[in-house]
C-alpha cells in the first residue's frame, strides 16, 4: 500500500505543483488583460493626456507591463540557453531582446507622425548603453569581486570585426551619401545596406554555431564544459522542455508588439510636451530593451562567467546593428517614411570614441575594473551629451 501511495502521488500533481507555474507566469496574465483593455478603451484613455496623475498612471502601466514581459521572454531565453549551451544559449537571448527591439521600434515608427530618428536614436542609445554602461559594469563588478575574468579574444574579435564596420557604415556614412538629401540614404542604398546587415549576420551566425563554435566558448573549455557552466543556474530558475520554454517565450512577445504601439502615444505626448531632446525617446525604448539582458550579463560577470557576459553584449550590439538596420529600412521603404540614420557630429565622435575602446579592452584575454571604469565614465558622457550636446 506504501508504494502504491507513493507511485499515486508521482502521477497525480499535487495544488503546489500546479500553482507554482501559474504563480511564475503571473505576468503573462497581466500582459494579456492589459492588452484587451487598452484594445477596447485604449483609445478613449489617451484621447486626452493633459492631466498629469493620468498620463503618469498609464505611461507607468504600460512600461511596467512590458518590462515585466521582458523579463519573462529573457527568463524563458535564459531556460533555453541552459537546455542548449554555449554558444546557442545566449544566440537565443540576443535574438530574443532584439526581436523586442525590432518590435517595438516598428510600432512606434509606425504610430503618429513621422519619426525619422527614432530608429538611429535607439540603436544608438543601445549601443552606448551596451558597449559603454554595460560592458561597464560587468568588467567593473566582475573586476573587482575577482581581480582580472578571462574570456575567449578570438569570439570577442569576431564580433568586433563586425560591429565596427557595420556600425559606421549605418550611423556615419548616411551624413556623407549625395544620393538623397540629409542623413539618409537613397532607396537603393539602404537595399543594399540591409541585405548586406542580413547577409554577414546569417554568416557570422552560422559560423558562430558550428565551424568556429569554439571561439564562443571560454578558453580551456570544452562545449560539454560550457554547457554545464551555463548550467548553474539560480536555484529558483526553473528548467523544463525547450518546447514549453519556447511556446511561452512567443507568448509573451505577443502583447510586447501590441503594448508597444499604445506605448508610443504617451511617449510622444511626454517628449512633446516637457520639451525634451528626440533622443531621450530612443533612450527609453533601449532602457525597456536592455534591462533584463543587461541583468543577465552583470550576473554572469558576477559568477565569473565572463565569456558569457562578453557572448550576451556584444551579441546584442551586433545583432541591433544587422537586425534593427534592415528592419527599420524595410519599414521607411515599404510605408514611405523617412529614416534618417545619420548621427550629429558629437554622437559620432561618441559612436568612434566607442568602438575603439571596445576594440582595446578586447584585445587580451582577461578584463579589469579599470577597464570597467572607463566605459562606465564614457556612458556618463552619453548621458551628459544628451542634454547639454
Amino acid at each position: 500500500m506504501q508504494t502504491q501511495g507513493v507511485d499515486s502521488d508521482a502521477v497525480i500533481p499535487t495544488t503546489a505543483q500546479i500553482g507554482s507555474p501559474l504563480r511564475r507566469e503571473w505576468a503573462l496574465l497581466l500582459s494579456l488583460i492589459t492588452t484587451a483593455l487598452f484594445l477596447i478603451f485604449g483609445k478613449g484613455w489617451m484621447a486626452d493626456l493633459s492631466q498629469p496623475l493620468w498620463f503618469t498612471c498609464i505611461l507607468a502601466w504600460l512600461f511596467g507591463v512590458i518590462l515585466a514581459s521582458a523579463f519573462s521572454v529573457v527568463r524563458h531565453a535564459e531556460s533555453l540557453a541552459v537546455i542548449f549551451g554555449e554558444p546557442s544559449g545566449t544566440l537565443i537571448l540576443t535574438l530574443a531582446a532584439i526581436t523586442i527591439e525590432v518590435m517595438m521600434i516598428s510600432a512606434v515608427m509606425l504610430t503618429g507622425e513621422n519619426k525619422p530618428t527614432l530608429a538611429r536614436d535607439t540603436m544608438f542609445a543601445v549601443l552606448m548603453i551596451i558597449l559603454n554602461g554595460m560592458v561597464g559594469l560587468s568588467l567593473l563588478l566582475g573586476g573587482w569581486r575577482h581581480h582580472e575574468q578571462f574570456y575567449n579574444f578570438y569570439g570577442a574579435n569576431a564580433f568586433l570585426g563586425l560591429i565596427v564596420p557595420l556600425a559606421v557604415l549605418g550611423l556615419v556614412l548616411p551624413n556623407y551619401t549625395t544620393a538623397s538629401a540629409g542623413p539618409t540614404l537613397s532607396p537603393f542604398q539602404s537595399g543594399f545596406l540591409a541585405l548586406m546587415c542580413v547577409g554577414l549576420y546569417s554568416i557570422f551566425v552560422a559560423s558562430q554555431t558550428s565551424r568556429y563554435r569554439a571561439y564562443f566558448i571560454a578558453p580551456g573549455a570544452s562545449a560539454e564544459d560550457a554547457a554545464k557552466e551555463v548550467g548553474h543556474h539560480p536555484e529558483h530558475m526553473e528548467i523544463r522542455s525547450a518546447s514549453y520554454h519556447g511556446m511561452l517565450l512567443v507568448f509573451y512577445l505577443l502583447p510586447i508588439a501590441l503594448l508597444a504601439k499604445q506605448l508610443a502615444v504617451p511617449l510622444d505626448y511626454g517628449v512633446r510636451v516637457i520639451g525634451a531632446p528626440q533622443a531621450v525617446g530612443g533612450l527609453l525604448v533601449a532602457a525597456v530593451i536592455l534591462a533584463p539582458e543587461s541583468l543577465s550579463a552583470v550576473r554572469a560577470a558576477l559568477a565569473n562567467q565572463m565569456q558569457r557576459a562578453v557572448n550576451i553584449l556584444l551579441g546584442t550590439a551586433l545583432s541591433t546593428i544587422c537586425l534593427t538596420i534592415p528592419a527599420v529600412l524595410t519599414i521607411g521603404l515599404v510605408t514611405g517614411k523617412t529614416v534618417a540614420l545619420g548621427l550629429a557630429v558629437t554622437d559620432m565622435i561618441m559612436l568612434v570614441l566607442t568602438l575603439a575602446a571596445s576594440t582595446l579592452t578586447f584585445t587580451g584575454d582577461r578584463t579589469n575594473f579599470v577597464q570597467g571604469a572607463v566605459h562606465i565614465l564614457l556612458f556618463l558622457a552619453y548621458l551628459t551629451l544628451i542634454f547639454e550636446g
